[in-house]
């Protein structure tokens, strides 16, 4: 019972953001993203950088580009879905993948300015949330109720793999049960039982990290091939995770922070100012951790722990925040864009 209600609460925290626009993206499903006035200003649910690259993709397909020189700064470009982008990530200044609603997949090759449709189901109806990539050829794509996608050719073909090893106890045993007894109804059920991934990391000597629904955290010394669930103290959802200077820091529902060391055993409670749900962080120059979270939240974590809000943005909730070449700060979130003063 416990676990059925953490999971209503996560699952309606996580389509908080992605709500909004889900019936709009049905409607316009099968033409591809379009070019829209006002886009920046829509709901943006990532930013990533690379060298001088700096991209961001959200609701309805959008995807956009940075370039210092240009006015306006952000300029749309054509995309091939109109499914939500929830991830973007670039393994170089020039090659980079998103990922999104319908287990959606789409590449570019050229720094953000065309891509290429990858891979989108709209049978799977689950959102894929994080992508990441260990080199140019070999990735991994996660997201909600446990799906994982493989490649080892840059995206061009994507294998499904299904982590039972991050199963709760009692839904293993329930799950050996029901294969006995209805072989479809088990499959059906199967597909359903795996927690939210929600973002996945890397920290040191190719070692993964992924922290998702229900306080799952795990870790993986074989680039995702088998998990280890770790210990935790909360079974609160967590929505991302970052790694610096030998500590894991990951975050989420409810201000909830925590930080270990590097063995991934010592866990500690950073407390936050506010209780908002945490769900974008950057590491900023000086070696520290700028937080952003729902209702407009700004949040600086010293690695020592102490805390400070920053900023309160009313009426949007902020989802990813990064640091361009130049130096200047970039958050997204419900209203589109904005660079911190």
């Amino acid at each position: 019972m416990l676990f059925s209600m953490l999971r209503s609460v996560s699952i309606c925290l996580l389509l908080i953001v992605f709500s909004q626009a889900r019936a709009l993206a049905n409607e316009a499903y099968d033409v591809k993203g379009q070019i829209q006035a006002l886009a920046i200003d829509s709901i943006i649910l990532d930013i990533a950088t690379n060298g001088d690259t700096v991209l961001a993709v959200g609701e309805r397909g959008h995807v956009f580009v940075f370039d210092e020189q240009a006015s306006p700064q952000w300029l749309q470009v054509p995309s091939p879905t109109s499914a939500h982008l929830t991830k973007v990530f670039l393994i170089t200044p020039q090659r980079g993948w998103a990922v999104g609603h319908d287990a959606t997949i789409i590449r570019t090759q050229d720094g953000g300015k065309t891509w290429q449709l990858q891979m989108e189901s709209r049978e799977i109806e689950k959102p894929l949330l994080d992508i990441h990539f260990f080199d140019e050829e070999n990735g991994i794509a996660v997201g909600a109720y446990g799906l994982f996608y493989r490649t080892n050719d840059a995206g061009e073909h994507w294998q499904s793999e299904y982590h039972q090893e991050l199963l709760f106890e009692e839904d293993v045993d329930y799950l050996a049960e029901l294969k006995l007894e209805d072989e479809a109804f088990y499959l059906s059920e199967r597909s359903s039982l795996l927690p939210h991934f929600n973002r996945v990391i890397s920290t040191t000597n190719d070692q993964l990290v992924m922290v998702g629904e229900l306080g799952l955290v795990a870790v993986s010394n074989d680039q995702g091939r088998q998990w280890q669930k770790l210990d935790f103290i909360y079974e609160g959802s967590m929505f991302n995770a970052v790694y610096v200077k030998d500590s894991l820091f990951v975050m989420g529902l409810r201000g909830h922070v925590f930080k270990t060391d590097a063995s991934l055993t010592n866990w500690s409670e950073i407390l936050l100012p506010v209780t908002s749900t945490i769900n974008g962080v950057m590491v900023k120059k000086d070696g520290n951790l700028r937080l952003v979270g729902n209702a407009g939240v700004v949040i600086d974590v010293t690695l020592a722990g102490k805390t400070q809000l920053v900023e309160q943005r009313q009426g949007e909730n902020l989802v990813s925040i990064v640091q361009d070449p130049q130096g200047h700060i970039w958050i997204a979130g419900t209203k589109g864009l904005f660079k911190q003063q």
